[in-house]
């Protein structure tokens, strides 16, 4: 089948997670991807740990279906190894420090001299410009900067997200600007420059927040794993020591949950309980009787009554959990990638196309398609070799 991105080229200076997730997600759909990598370590997420059979599982996850190009570019042979390949590339793609791209010749003001189509992706922590451009940011520092971390946790201690979410927010824009600027170029023929912000991507997911404390009204108040302004909505205990979480939106769910799980029809009319503002002012008294009520049943005859009622709910799952879940299962969303230890599974992208199959391919080895991608170049053997004695590949 043919992929969206089928003869797309992508070179990536990348390393961490942003840019490869957005550079991965290109892949998924079909794009060449050239991952330049340091000579010997690599990306240095390749030792972020070694979860997967001793490879790292933030790399795993990102990094299928990639060529690895191992160049120090620092090197006159190598850097010209890689203007030579972003002369008909389609896009480039840099998370490096802030200015690094640019030092090294890398703008998208003096390669769009040489390749006018092409597409320059930008990813930094504050963006190209402004009183913040330099400074470092990593993805737990834009939490915070972003205020995240601010409406995240319990009243007692605010909480970083249990994954880098301001990477992804930014590697997902990064993906999707790229498609549209792909998009663009085809009406125009022109390449453009794309300037992503992790802070700027955290922006945008914090706007619910934001508007909820408009014009100085206060924020929206930390509670766990509790909705911030609507109750019940959030985990309860049940009495085999699992985790039930359930969410009402609307007076009737509060109706039948009363009726049909509590099976105490009288608390829908309570006068502590007849309205979300009501249960949220009393939210203690409310989750003591929902406990009680709890404590005398298993997580799945909760779940059974909530189904009963209509009222959502979900378990309150592990990995463990998540690797074996029967939707992923029975949707049949799982395949085999290789990798340099072996094969691993993976994860279909999500979205399912009637039209084509994603690519997943292999988890690539540090430079090793330097040899293939150099001879697409014209490079003789003699000049490969040559560029081994510097460790320039």
């Amino acid at each position: 089948m043919t992929r969206p991105l089928d003869g797309i080229t992508v070179i990536s200076l990348e390393h961490a997670v942003a840019a490869p997730f957005a550079t991965r997600q290109l892949a998924d759909l079909g794009a060449r991807v050239i991952k330049v990598e340091r000579p010997g370590s690599g990306d240095f997420a390749r030792g972020y740990d070694q979860r997967v059979r001793g490879q790292s599982s933030h790399f795993t996850w990102i990094n299928r279906s990639k060529e690895s190009l191992a160049l120090d570019v620092k090197q006159p042979a190598a850097k010209a190894a890689l203007l030579q390949l972003l002369q008909t590339a389609d896009v480039l793609v840099q998370n490096l420090a802030p200015g690094a791209a640019a030092r090294m010749g890398l703008s998208y003001e003096a390669l769009k001299a040489h390749n006018p189509k092409l597409i320059v992706c930008d990813i930094s922590g504050y963006g190209a410009d402004g009183p913040y451009r330099d400074k470092k940011a990593y993805d737990l520092l834009i939490q915070s900067e972003a205020g995240f971390l601010s409406v995240t946790g319990t009243p007692e201690t605010p909480s970083k997200s249990g994954i880098s979410v301001a990477d992804i927010a930014a590697g997902m824009y990064a993906y999707t600007n790229i498609l549209s600027a792909l998009l663009l170029r085809g009406k125009t023929g022109e390449g453009s420059h794309i300037d992503v912000s992790m802070l700027e991507a955290m922006g945008e997911w914090m706007g619910y927040p934001l508007y909820y404390a408009f014009d100085g009204a206060p924020p929206p108040p930390r509670t766990g794993a509790s909705h911030a302004s609507i109750y019940p909505y959030g985990p309860f205990a049940a009495g085999d020591d699992g985790t039930v979480m359930l969410g009402l939106q609307n007076e009737r769910e509060w109706k039948a949950f009363c009726d049909g799980v509590l099976q105490q029809p009288e608390v829908a009319v309570d006068p502590r309980f007849c309205s979300n503002a009501e249960r949220n002012q009393h939210r203690a008294e409310l989750q003591a009787l929902i406990l009680q009520t709890f404590a005398s049943l298993s997580v799945a005859q909760v779940v059974e009554r909530l189904e009963a009622a209509g009222i959502a709910n979900a378990r309150v799952n592990d990995m463990a959990d998540l690797w074996a879940h029967p939707q992923l299962q029975a949707r049949q969303r799982w395949r085999s990638v290789g990798t340099p230890a072996g094969e691993v599974p993976a994860l279909l992208p999500p979205g399912v196309s009637s039209a084509f199959d994603y690519r997943m391919d292999a988890v690539p080895a540090v430079g090793q398609h330097n040899s293939a991608i150099l001879a697409e170049l014209g490079w003789s053997a003699q000049q490969i070799d040559a560029l081994q004695a510097p460790q320039a590949i």
